[in-house]
């Protein structure tokens, strides 16, 4: 990295250490292996600027060199990221071709587009934009270097990409076979809420233009089982938004989506009610909070509102909202407020809609506009 600072970030009051994607190590190898080709010795390293400005010195390994080609690789650093990736070989094979111009393809372990929505086209190699620009641009100034006027192949490949691929988003995105070649800045951010975001919204964009403009966003499994065991759908017309519900807004006014049906836990949910759009609990946890005020709106005593600000779990504070034949009165109040807060987010151009539901007792309420939005997106 350019200097000891810009190799770590802060999170959550820790100090972690950042490390580059996939696209950098794709990037560097192709320097690598076409500097190789043409200059004909051996490369340790190489310097790669990232589009966040961060220069790399990234170590080359796994050398094979001919005459007619050269294969190397970079082994990939997460840096403190939880990511699969890391620790993985990212390899190039350069080669000469008859035709001028930068040739890139996909080999072993790439993944390969089969919907449409994504950032290539069916049946291009899953290698995004950026890392895409940045494999050409390394592999052109290293032709500008050496006055090289010829065609360069450059096949990018990931022995353990076909295994590794079925942990990560792309079977639900149609990417099929492998792992995508990712990163719009070249660096890896210790968990990055960035990467889920730019997940959600390949997502629905997918779903978008496979003619989806209505949609389920479910925040998780819970979401995901709920709607195929209570309500008997398969899911296919559903985006995961794990905490981030008002990016998730956000994304579908973007992309001009005419309409959600939020589905999720009533732990989650329930926040939405205070105007808390991101539901992780180091952001905001008002769920006793909002269930007390709404409970006290209803008529519950002092106790009953003590009993339910000292609860443990959500499933505590419902049981003492039955017993006092409160909760559906409370539910009632509280989607009201959900509403009010969904389409305060969402503005003039989306409807939304949630339905709140528990495993004790299955759904405990639904926006005024949620059974409209679910017979929307069965079409």
């Amino acid at each position: 990295m350019e200097n000891e600072n810009s190799r770590y970030v802060w999170k959550n009051q820790k100090k972690l250490r950042t490390g580059y994607t996939t696209g950098s190590c794709a990037a560097g190898a192709a320097k690598a292996a076409v500097w190789m080709l043409l200059g004909k010795k051996s490369v340790s390293q190489v310097q790669l600027k990232t589009p966040k400005g961060i220069t790399l010195y990234l170590d080359i390994e796994k050398i094979r060199r001919t005459p007619e080609e050269v294969v190397c690789a970079i082994r990939k650093d997460s840096g403190d990221d939880p990511d699969v990736t890391n620790g993985i070989y990212v390899y190039v094979k350069a080669e000469k071709k008859k035709e001028k111009g930068i040739e890139l393809k996909g080999g072993e372990g790439i993944g390969i587009v089969t919907r449409k929505g994504l950032e290539q086209e069916v049946g291009e190699p899953a290698i995004n934009q950026v890392p895409r620009r940045m494999i050409r641009e390394a592999a052109e100034d290293v032709c500008a270097l050496y006055g090289y006027e010829g065609g360069i192949r450059i096949t990018v490949f990931i022995p353990e990409g076909a295994a590794l691929a079925v942990r990560t988003f792309n079977p639900r995105l149609g990417i099929e076979g492998g792992l995508s070649v990712l990163g719009t800045t070249g660096i890896v951010e210790p968990m990055s809420e960035q990467a889920l975001i730019d997940t959600i919204y390949a997502e629905m964009k997918m779903l978008k233009e496979q003619g989806h403009e209505f949609c389920y966003v479910v925040p998780g499994n819970y979401g995901s089982d709920f709607l195929s065991e209570t309500l008997g759908y398969d899911g296919g017309a559903s985006v995961k938004c794990s905490n981030y519900i008002g990016e998730t807004i956000d994304i579908a006014v973007r992309l001009k989506m005419k309409g959600i049906l939020l589905t999720g836990h009533v732990g989650k949910l329930v926040k939405l009610a205070a105007g808390v759009m991101n539901t992780h609990s180091r952001q905001a946890d008002c769920r006793f909070e909002v269930l007390a005020a709404h409970a006290a709106m209803a008529g519950a005593g002092k106790e009953t509102v003590c009993g339910i600000m000292n609860s443990v779990t959500t499933a505590e504070a419902l049981e003492l909202l039955k017993q006092q034949g409160l909760k559906r009165q409370v539910m009632d109040t509280v989607m009201e407020k959900i509403a009010e807060h969904l389409a305060r987010r969402a503005g003039d151009g989306l409807r939304t809609g949630a339905v709140m539901f528990s495993p004790e007792y299955g759904i405990l309420g639904a926006t005024e506009y949620a059974e409209e939005i679910r017979r929307e997106i069965y079409g």
